[in-house]
């Protein structure tokens, strides 16, 4: 790992295989929300991080979006969702967390949601 926002080069591949089978909630997240400078910050998918890998994460603003699908629901993953956001948060990150369904039906709200935070951190 190297300081380059704790970079994690050995989940690289696996992160190119998770932006290669990305879920319908992130692919409508990204097109529709993050991708390009939609947001005037540049935002990047399946970033490795620390031992995790990150749904999208802007440098910049040390933002981090999760989504989270069915599986979250069950505690055993939520307990692990948390101990994962607090290891991020400690490091700077400010983490946004939303569920697929949100996504999926309620993008509208999310994305001012998003841009409150963008301008907060900005």
């Amino acid at each position: 790992m190297n300081k380059n926002f704790y970079y994690n080069t050995n989940l690289k591949e696996l992160a190119r295989l998770l932006r290669k089978n990305s879920t319908r909630a992130e692919i409508r997240l990204w097109t529709e929300v993050l991708r390009g400078k939609n947001t005037g910050y540049t935002f990047l998918r399946q970033r490795p991080i620390l031992i995790y890998i990150a749904d999208f994460m802007c440098k910049d603003l040390q933002l981090i979006i999760a989504l989270d699908g069915y599986s979250h629901n069950f505690e055993q993953q939520w307990k692990k969702d948390l101990k994962r956001q607090k290891e991020l948060e400690d490091k700077g990150f400010k983490i946004l967390r939303f569920s697929d369904d949100e996504v999926m039906n309620n993008l509208e709200n999310l994305d001012g949601e998003i841009m409150y935070w963008i301008e907060k951190l900005g």
